[in-house]
């Protein structure tokens, strides 16, 4: 009985906590954060970020009280498969991100719009290359719930996709044979800290 009680508890708590904004951090062994081009007409290839952090304020019941400040650390923070290390070096090369100069990229969210709290768009600016451009991503939250492990700690799923033309940020190289088309990909889970391991 007292389990049950504490464990009731501990969801009434999480439920409520869903009323207010929330701080959230990347649960990042279930994120994916990857960009996807065409390659001559061959192939679709993408590489996918690593490092990244930065700040997740997520109000549900207002959005517009939303933030989302993510800092992209680009030097040692590509994944593009095994035994592809080339690439990872033409990646950080002046041709392509020029990590030496721009170590850097920046997300800040300057808008969020959903008319059913499930589906809608979120708008921001994108800093690459030292230039700064608008995106624009749809976004779909998955479910959102106390963490069936540990009801203590709230999590939020979302997939998010857009498109942005890369040489609005100098990354011409190789267009139009390389598609100068590029599609943003997120499938996330955010959640709350721990309150234990604080």
């Amino acid at each position: 009985m007292k389990f049950t009680t504490a464990t009731a508890i501990a969801a009434l708590a999480a439920a409520t906590a869903f009323a207010d904004p929330v701080a959230y951090e990347f649960d990042k062994t279930h994120t994916e954060i990857s960009a996807s081009w065409d390659h001559l007409g061959f192939s679709t290839q993408s590489i996918q970020f690593t490092d990244y952090d930065g700040t997740l304020m997520l109000d549900f019941d207002d959005p517009s009280n939303s933030t989302v400040d993510v800092t992209f650390n680009l030097i040692d923070g590509f994944w593009v498969g095994g035994h592809h290390e080339r690439f990872v070096g033409h990646l950080n090369s002046a041709d392509l991100f020029n990590t030496a100069e721009f170590p850097t990229a920046r997300f800040v969210a300057t808008g969020f719009d959903t008319e059913d709290g499930v589906t809608g768009t979120m708008t921001g600016d994108l800093t690459l290359l030292g230039q700064t451009h608008e995106v624009v991503l749809d976004v779909t939250l998955n479910q959102r719930a106390p963490h069936p492990f540990d009801a203590s700690v709230l999590v939020a799923g979302f997939d998010a996709t857009g498109v942005i033309e890369r040489s609005q940020w100098g990354l011409g190289y190789a267009s139009p044979n390389v598609s100068e088309e590029v599609t943003i990909s997120i499938s996330t889970e955010l959640r709350t800290p721990n309150p234990d391991t604080e």
